[in-house]
Parts: C-alpha cells; sequence; structure tokens
C-alpha cells in the first residue's frame, strides 16, 4: 500500500473521533512514520508527550505533542485492507487515549490493548 494511501487511513481514523473527544484535543499533530524506533521495533503506534491530566498552566508554551503511527509495522502485521483500517483504528485511538491519560491497563479492559 502506497503511502499516501495509508495516510488517508490514518486521516479516516481521525475523522471517526467523536466531535466532542476531537474538541478535546490540544496541541497534537499525528504523524505518520515508516518504522518506530530500533529499540522498539514492534510498536504499532507511540504517544509523545505529556497527557492533558499532567499538564501545568504553561504548557501551552510547549511544542505540540505527537502521536507516530508506524507503518510498516501495521502493513506487516494486518492480511487485508480491511484488517488494516481497523488496526489503524485501534492504533489511533489508543494513541489519543494516552492523550486524555488513559494508561494501557486501562486501555486492555477497552479493547483498545
Amino acid at each position: 500500500m502506497s503511502r499516501q494511501r495509508f495516510e488517508e487511513l490514518v486521516d479516516r481514523a481521525l475523522d471517526a473521533i467523536p466531535a466532542e473527544l476531537a474538541a478535546l484535543v490540544h496541541n497534537l499533530v499525528v504523524l505518520v512514520e515508516d518504522e518506530p524506533p530500533a529499540e522498539e521495533p514492534d510498536l504499532l503506534g507511540l504517544y509523545d508527550g505529556v497527557a492533558l491530566t499532567e499538564r501545568t498552566a504553561n504548557h501551552a508554551l510547549e511544542l505540540p505533542d505527537r502521536i507516530f503511527v508506524f507503518r510498516n509495522p501495521l502493513l506487516d502485521l494486518c492480511d487485508s485492507e480491511d484488517d488494516l483500517v481497523a488496526e489503524v483504528e485501534v492504533t489511533v485511538v489508543h494513541e489519543i487515549a494516552h492523550h486524555f491519560g488513559i494508561d494501557d491497563d486501562q486501555l486492555e479492559r477497552l479493547g483498545y490493548g
């Protein structure tokens, strides 16, 4: 799958987030990278930032938090485009949940582990 098509899937996953939640997202960018960091080759996504629950009053002066979606591990994991669409959605929701301060244990219980 081309990078452009993959980025479209990420955009679709972002568009599927309810407007009430999307309105609460602050100072965050979502980026597609081909590969995760070498020390964590199996990562599908990564939240790099300070969760809303941990921010200080002057956080607006900081660079934006970042969500990385890693293209090649997701492509390797999925057997079909339908599987990929679903896995990209789960990955995007998982990483945005970290932005809201939801940890991996909670996400596992909610089905987004």
